[in-house]
């Protein structure tokens, strides 16, 4: 067995045309889009991941304007983006100043606007398992974009449930990362839809119970070495940015288990690919076309 390689620019073009048409939908109203993002990198993945969102926000005709600000003006780089009423987007490039002051810049954002989906205002609605914003179900609930381009990338790899209760009932996953803005999110995401995740980090273990039979996902603590989780995980998904990582090789592996790749650097071992069904080798493409159908969806139901 060989993986399939899934080129996640290639995913990304269908949903492109969805946004795209969108898009030119609101222009026919004559209501144009335009995105800001606020930069404090001149270089590095922050700076790289800026140019990359304009490429894709122009492509399906959205307006964007990068600011680079120094750190001690990002919080007022925020407020005026929140308070221009001809700016519909806010994306914030990562490190603005450092992880415990980007975590409170990420709840400065104007939630009607944040196309990342990271604000807890739609966060508390993912851990809670509220799939929409109103009683009636009418408007539905802005989900994180890096995580949501993962779950996309996985459903086109391939993955699948065998249940009938959840889409994703009987599968194991692992997620090694435990960020806010990726492997925490995501866990929830995979437990909610029916999965059983182990969630992995240098602090240890934890394992999430699927919302099945419950209104949401179950967090417990667990015991769980990393070739456990990995041995029974039909996914497994790694976000490990540091040197020091190991890559997962294929011994460790279930055999035709779907791989994922968050990290800049690859947390795969090349003897991987010969036990795994499918590997994502990256995800950011289609991340920046989800936060640009968040966008459209902001707009369209929220009036932002």
């Amino acid at each position: 067995m060989t993986a399939i390689v899934v080129d996640p620019s290639e995913v990304a073009r269908a949903y492109r045309d969805e946004v795209r048409a969108s898009v030119s939908a609101l222009a026919e109203r004559d209501r144009s889009l335009r995105v800001v993002g606020i930069l404090s990198q001149a270089d590095g993945p922050a700076a790289t991941y800026a140019r990359y969102a304009v490429k894709g926000c122009e492509a399906v005709g959205i307006a964007m304007e990068v600011r680079h600000v120094a750190p001690d003006q990002v919080e007022a780089a925020i407020a005026a983006a929140n308070a221009d009423p001809s700016v519909d987007g806010i994306f914030l490039y990562y490190p603005l100043i450092d992880p415990i002051a980007d975590r409170w810049l990420r709840e400065l954002v104007d939630p009607r606007k944040d196309i990342e989906g990271m604000h807890s205002f739609w966060s508390r609605l993912l851990y809670e398992n509220r799939r929409f914003v109103d009683d009636a179900g009418a408007h539905r609930a802005i989900l994180p974009c890096t995580p949501l381009a993962i779950l996309k990338l996985l459903q086109h790899a391939g993955m699948r449930g065998e249940g009938s209760e959840a889409p994703l009932e009987g599968l194991t996953a692992c997620v090694i990362n435990r960020s806010d803005i990726v492997g925490r999110p995501l866990a929830a995401m995979l437990a909610n839809d029916g999965a059983r995740v182990h969630s992995l980090d240098v602090h240890g273990s934890l394992v999430l119970e699927p919302a099945i039979g419950r209104h949401t996902h179950d967090v417990r603590d667990s015991t769980a070495t990393r070739a456990e989780a990995l041995a029974e995980a039909d996914v497994v998904v790694s976000a490990v940015p540091a040197a020091a990582f190991e890559p997962i090789t294929g011994a460790e592996l279930k055999p035709g288990a779907l791989l994922v790749n968050v990290a800049e650097r690859r947390n795969f071992d090349e003897s991987a690919m010969e036990v795994a069904s499918a590997f994502v080798p990256r995800v950011g493409p289609l991340t920046v076309t989800m936060a640009t159908r968040n966008l459209v969806r902001l707009v369209e139901t929220l009036g932002s």
